[in-house]
């Protein structure tokens, strides 16, 4: 009699669930670009990074590099999504497209700082990830870019970066209090996992 293969229950609504979550993630980002950019050079100021902060806060590393991921394939097929209305192939080959590859590593640092041998988010940890990696791991890849594209000194590139400092450091503050908020209100947007427990022997022991 020939074996019937056996599906692990739960996991075709996780692995939808999970689909979902970084679907509306990639669409929050989205979102944070419709009230436009500031230009203040090569590369505008966007509340977009904020949206990237938190898709890694709330979402992990993988899910949070994932919902980013999804997000720069939409615009490269020519979608708007960028701040200021900005999609399409030429966007990766302009002074932001180091930033943009930022944003993608930059999600999955925050995600793991958040949630590394954690069983859930704590404020300091979520500050943490957001100023790591929503910060300087996203001006670590798009300084170099930026320069290199626009024949700028990397030192002259990074000094006029510090310009998007207090905005990056209002949307840190902002991440902690939207992602402590949301863990309060609905956890399981989280997709956090629970904890393992010892079997009953070892806890007898």
């Amino acid at each position: 009699m020939s074996s019937i293969p056996t599906v692990r229950p739960g996991t075709a609504a996780l692995e939808a669930a999970d689909l979902a979550r970084i679907a509306v993630f990639a669409a929050l980002i989205a979102v944070l670009g419709l009230p436009g950019a500031i230009n203040v050079g090569a590369v505008p100021i966007t509340l977009q990074t904020l949206g990237v902060m938190l898709a890694g806060a709330v979402l992990g590393w993988w899910r949070g590099a994932a919902a980013v991921l999804v997000l720069l394939a939409l615009v490269a097929v020519g979608l708007p999504l960028l701040s200021g209305g900005r999609g399409g192939l030429g966007v990766f080959a302009g002074p932001s497209v180091g930033y943009l590859i930022g944003w993608v590593v930059g999600a999955a640092v925050v995600g793991l700082l958040v949630r590394w041998a954690a069983s859930r988010p704590v404020w300091w940890r979520v500050a943490l990830g957001a100023i790591v990696g929503g910060i300087l791991v996203v001006y670590a890849f798009g300084i170099p870019f930026q320069s290199a594209i626009t024949g700028l000194g990397i030192v002259e590139t990074a000094a006029s970066s510090l310009i998007f400092l207090p905005g990056d450091l209002v949307k840190t503050v902002l991440t902690v209090v939207v992602t402590m908020a949301l863990w309060r209100a609905y956890p399981r947007a989280f997709a956090w996992a629970a904890p393992s427990r010892p079997a009953s022997g070892a806890e007898r022991e």
